[in-house]
């Protein structure tokens, strides 16, 4: 009696009841070895990728700063004085620009005087940016008061990294 070559194949790549000797799916170490990785991954990107939205936030405050500092400027140039001349104060605030997201753009809290004005960007804590602080003058002075958890100032620059690199 002769064997048929399709069927001594076919038995000997299934199982006892007709399945075939597959690996279906993955172990339980290659699953935990890619979930290790993936949470190195994240534990390095996500820290990262929030330092780059706040940079992006004082990107904002240090536009809205300048532009409010080119605003004092043309006033200047108009009337011979810093002082809230009819109300100018509050015009080169609205003037600016849209309102910032991240932070709150203030020049009258000192009221600008004939010579000298300072704005100042608050950081909002609704948008993350609690604590950070930057100025200007019209000596154009930039000045970074306070970065929140980055820790560090300046008296004579605005900090855009944590590593306390200015602009």
């Amino acid at each position: 009696m002769a064997v048929s070559t399709k069927h001594s194949i076919t038995s000997a790549l299934t199982a006892p009841y007709g399945r075939a000797h597959c690996a279906d799916g993955f172990t339980m170490i290659e699953v935990m070895i890619v979930v290790a990785i993936v949470a190195i991954l994240a534990a390095i990107a996500l820290p990262n990728y929030a330092d780059y939205i706040k940079r992006g936030k004082i990107i904002e405050a240090t536009t809205g700063l300048s532009d409010a500092r080119t605003r004092f400027e043309q006033s200047f140039l108009d009337n011979r004085t810093y002082a809230d001349v009819a109300g100018s104060c509050g015009k080169i605030q609205t003037a600016a620009g849209a309102p910032l997201k991240g932070f709150d753009l203030d020049c009258c809290t000192t009221a600008p005087t004939a010579a000298a004005f300072t704005c100042t960007a608050s950081g909002k804590a609704t948008e993350g940016m609690s604590g950070f602080t930057y100025s200007i003058d019209q000596a154009n002075l930039k000045r970074t008061t306070g970065t929140g958890a980055w820790g560090v100032t300046s008296a004579t620059c605005w900090i855009l990294r944590r590593d306390g690199s200015c602009s």
